[in-house]
């Protein structure tokens, strides 16, 4: 999967960066040194509802740059994505389990995960090293968060410097490791000349070793002077030598792999005090991976030209004897019969002198994965050429769990589809199992359990291993009145139709096929009519169907277009408006046989529909809005005063005419939510929403006498997802602190079919989809004064308490607790006894003690404050031996409360 690498500006305008399954249960919640931002109980949405939250299933989507497996506990592995956050894998479910959907609006860098890290001696605890542009498209400095309950809740070190999980280079690694002797030591590797840091109280503080003597000196393109491609790209991995230490001892001989084609390896044998260049490596590559065979004494690096993920022409695999210091070239290709570099690399740890490689950058005709058991002396290869350009394949793959694997695609030999893969930096067999391997591309993640059938002349199977990581980049969102409940626009696999958002689509939309879609619209009355642009290598860049998305056909497209842009469908699919990249806005009356251009509107405006008049377009640029009665032939100037910096985003209200939202600006400027009522001749701004990015409609609550609004916003001093079912007099935040998903500003949309239902855009954490519990909806007028800082006078409390999940020998169950006075909690106890022998093990977004049967759970720092009408919620996980019943009462401060 190729992403791409934009200023902040452009990462708002369309967030096409690089960079599922449904969420049981609670997801992992930040916990910071430093109280996390906008977690503060507000007096502006204060109607108490409960919200769930899933993905709807794309499976996979980007690039997984690493897999970390844990190497004393079975079963335990991470995945870490350059976009969308770290995962854990459930081996109940074979799925992966989302870490960080809990990263806010103003840290959105921290989605990206340079490095990952689990703790051997102590195997619940995890680190992650986040942070996704070292240069200033990134606000905020990068960090290293530690867990130690696997991901399910966090600390944070925020350093003194950026990191870069999307940057150049950052398929190398791990980056980030924990000494597996002395597990309170931990090395990180900086990029952008920063030196190698170490921390020696598990992560909690930071320094630089400055005895380390080479910060690197490699940047993909020194010319490029955005800070992206010009960046050093620093020290790039750390491994540790754990027989030259003992348990609780630091270890002594530790290796790093720096950014520096001449010194690309260093050593320390005195516990990391004095560091010096190994004589005799290889030189005019970078170590793109270094990997000690602790069992034979050999620590092996895969190399390539460049740093990757992309490029790479050229490149080795050498061993070093750690015992003679001896150097050998141990690459199963001749370096002159090369076009690729190597990366991925792993060593079996139940067979010593096992190991593989990855050619990771063979774009043409696959990808190619290397395999020796004898220390490589000797390699195969995952296939060969039998005479060219047949193939002879080692592997079986099946994608039939993720059929779009394949792209649609019918290639000519050599190659195939759906192919082995690309971008494969990471592979990682199973310390515990030599017949499972796991590997990231592209676009997902890919493995085997009969790794080891290739070793005795049979086929191993590799299907997809990436049920539950979603990983794309959502630009556009449409929920047609009928038809397919979802079409989406998406970064780098261009959008799917969602007729079941539980299940993955067979396709991705072609033809045409689009790398990036950018914008799709439906016509209204005619749902079945629906549009699409995006970005691609060559015309056309617009696609049309008449079966609401099933199938496509390719529109031609006017002079000049380089992209995708925007587009609006007339309201009942007679014409369409498109304002593409490279040309002016065009108009059409049939499926883009000719375009004809419009007068009276500036290029690169923003365009939508009326989504009643089927004459009536409209268009927004640099502040001013413009409005067409006449198919979008000409338009005229109407209002102005509206945001001009910043990017902004406005949709019609579904079967009204002129009714207009508009979300957007910037915190220099105009920023925030304005509505007209008159086709866009002048609208008013709503003074309670502080700033707003993005707005939709959804079906209207029982009794209302409007569509329900959803905005991704800031009200009250709190950013979120909000609903209105008042026409904006009343908001309700519906997202809490564990589902922030970073960056929430591309696309919202209601679903007009499901009273509640909301679906939003992500930049790497896929579609999120909310469903509310409140069936027929509502809000509440918000209490004109509370305060926080006084106690509830009484219990009034309402309680719903829902085991998520159960095995056996135990279960994970979700409580949620609603404030139903007047009065602000200013933290709370909630209190219950367990029938049986039902016991807690670990519990997340509260703390707990339990004496006996009686369990008592105590908020934590950033929910302790609920304002009247809202809820906190927390989650646990709890053994029990079966036949227990759930608890039907409980207590708030002593005191009864409801269950609902």
């Amino acid at each position: 999967m190729r992403f791409s690498a934009r200023p902040i500006a452009a990462l708002l305008a369309a967030l096409a960066l690089t960079a599922g399954l449904s969420v049981t249960g609670t997801p992992a919640v930040a916990r910071p040194d430093e109280r996390p931002a906008a977690a503060e109980a507000s007096d502006v949405s204060i109607a108490a509802d409960t919200y769930t939250w899933k993905n709807a299933r794309i499976d996979g989507g980007g690039f997984v740059p690493g897999v970390v497996f844990n190497r004393s506990e079975k079963n335990l592995a991470y995945a870490r994505t350059d976009i969308g956050g770290a995962y854990r894998w459930d081996q109940t479910g074979k799925q992966w389990k989302p870490l960080l959907d809990w990263v806010d609006w103003d840290r959105w860098g921290w989605s990206g995960v340079v490095s990952l890290a689990s703790d051997t001696a102590e195997p619940d605890n995890v680190y992650a090293a986040v942070g996704t542009y070292t240069n200033s498209w990134d606000p905020t400095n990068g960090a290293v968060l530690r867990s130690s309950d696997r991901g399910a809740s966090w600390k944070a070190a925020t350093l003194p410097f950026k990191l870069g999980g999307n940057m150049p280079g950052r398929g190398m690694g791990e980056r980030l490791a924990v000494d597996p002797n002395k597990n309170s030591v931990l090395y990180l590797g900086a990029p952008s000349g920063h030196g190698l840091w170490r921390s020696t109280d598990s992560g909690a503080t930071w320094s630089e070793v400055t005895a380390f003597p080479n910060p690197g000196n490699y940047a993909q393109d020194p010319s490029d002077t955005s800070g992206y491609g010009n960046d050093n790209q620093g020290i790039v991995w750390v491994t540790f030598d754990e027989r030259s230490g003992s348990a609780g001892g630091a270890t002594q001989d530790i290796y790093v792999g720096v950014a520096d084609k001449e010194n690309t390896v260093y050593r320390s044998t005195d516990g990391g005090s004095t560091w010096s260049r190994i004589a005799g490596q290889p030189t005019g590559y970078l170590a793109h991976k270094g990997v000690l065979d602790s069992a034979t004494g050999h620590l092996y690096l895969t190399l390539s030209d460049t740093g990757g993920p992309y490029d790479g022409a050229k490149g080795q695999i050498w061993r070093y004897d750690t015992g003679s210091g001896a150097w050998t070239d141990v690459s199963p290709v001749a370096e002159a019969d090369t076009y690729y570099g190597f990366s991925g690399l792993s060593v079996d740890r139940q067979k010593p002198g096992t190991l593989m490689a990855t050619a990771y950058s063979s774009w043409w005709p696959d990808t190619q994965i290397f395999r020796s058991t004898d220390s490589g002396a000797t390699w195969t290869q995952a296939w060969d050429y039998t005479s060219y350009p047949t193939r002879s394949n080692r592997y079986t793959l099946d994608v039939s769990s993720v059929p779009w694997l394949s792209w649609g695609a019918n290639p000519s030999p050599p190659e195939t589809a759906p192919k082995l893969g690309w971008m494969t930096e990471s592979l990682e067999i199973d310390p515990f199992d030599s017949n499972r391997m796991m590997y990231g591309t592209g676009a997902t993640v890919y493995g085997t359990e009969n790794l080891t059938s290739w070793d005795t002349g049979g086929q191993f199977k590799i299907t997809p291993m990436v049920k539950g990581l979603e990983e794309t980049a959502v630009n556009d969102l449409a929920s047609p009145p009928s038809g397919a409940p979802l079409l989406s626009a998406l970064g780098d696999i261009g959008g799917f139709r969602h007729t079941d958002l539980d299940a993955v689509p067979a396709m991705m939309f072609t033809s045409p096929n689009l790398d990036s879609t950018t914008s799709l619209d439906f016509a209204e009355a005619s749902p079945g009519t629906v549009v699409r642009v995006g970005n691609a290598d060559a015309a056309p860049h617009i696609g049309f169907s008449t079966d609401n998305g099933a199938n496509w056909f390719q529109g031609s497209e006017p002079a000049g277009v380089t992209g995708g842009g925007t587009v609006a469908a007339a309201a009942d699919g007679s014409g369409f408006v498109w304002s593409p990249d490279g040309a002016a806005v065009h108009r059409t009356t049939g499926y883009g046989s000719s375009w004809t251009a419009s007068t009276g509107i500036p290029a690169g405006a923003t365009v939508e529909s009326d989504r009643k008049n089927p004459k009536k377009f409209y268009g927004f640029k640099a502040g001013t809005f413009y409005v067409s009665t006449d198919g979008g032939a000409t338009f005229a100037a109407k209002a102005n005063g509206l945001p001009a910096e910043g990017n902004v985003r406005f949709k019609a209200l579904p079967g009204s005419e002129g009714d207009i939202w508009l979300a957007g600006g910037a915190s220099t400027g105009a920023y925030g939510l304005w509505r007209s009522t008159d086709s866009g001749t002048s609208f008013t701004k709503f003074s309670g929403v502080e700033q707003a990015d993005s707005v939709g409609f959804g079906k209207a609550a029982s009794g209302a006498s409007y569509q329900t609004v959803f905005v991704s916003a800031k009200i009250g001093g709190v950013r979120g997802i909000f609903r209105s079912t008042d026409a904006g007099a009343n908001w309700t935040r519906i997202n809490d602190d564990a589902h922030q998903w970073a960056w929430t500003g591309a696309a919202i949309t209601g679903d007009p079919r499901v009273y509640g239902r909301v679906y939003v855009s992500t930049n790497g954490r896929g579609i999120q989809v909310g469903e509310s519990s409140d069936t027929g909806g509502g809000g509440t007028d918000p209490d004109p004064d509370p305060d926080p800082t006084d106690p509830p006078a009484d219990a009034d409390c309402s309680v719903t308490y829902k085991v998520t999940n159960r095995w056996s020998g135990g279960f994970q169950a979700e409580v949620t607790v609603t404030n139903t006075g007047s009065t602000a909690y200013d933290g709370w106890q909630l209190g219950w006894s367990f029938a049986g022998d039902q016991k807690v093990t670990q519990m997340w977004n509260a703390s707990h003690r339990q004496d006996g049967a009686k369990v008592t759970a105590t908020n934590v720092g950033w929910n302790g404050k609920v304002a009247p009408g809202s809820s906190a919620g927390f989650g646990f996980t709890g053994t029990s031996t079966g036949g227990s019943t759930d608890p039907n009462a409980f207590t708030l401060g002593g005191e009864a409360c409801t269950v609902g």
